[in-house]
């Protein structure tokens, strides 16, 4: 798993300062490029989020950016901890 605790747990804690929820978040992530990788990320947003992705150079990765609506820090964390269960995901 490339989304380490250690990253969580800083992002946990950085996120409990914000006291502006709800808002937009926007999410970065890297993933290889199949499709099965692609459709688990999208499986754990909803529908209403907006994705955009990019080729690496050689078109070996996929770099995914989503941004949707949270409600509070614990949906981003959720969010966070659903995508750490993709091999080989790395979070920006």
């Amino acid at each position: 798993m490339a989304i380490h605790d250690d990253f969580l747990n800083r992002l946990e804690a950085q996120l409990s300062l914000e006291g502006k929820w709800p808002k937009v978040y926007m999410f970065k992530f890297i993933i290889l490029n199949n499709n099965r990788d692609y459709a688990i990320l999208r499986s754990i947003f909803n529908e209403d989020s907006i994705f955009t992705s990019r080729n690496s150079s050689k078109e070996k990765y996929i770099s995914v950016t989503i941004k949707e609506m949270m409600m509070d820090a614990k949906e981003v964390m959720q969010r966070y901890r659903l995508a750490a269960e993709i091999e080989g995901i790395v979070a920006l």
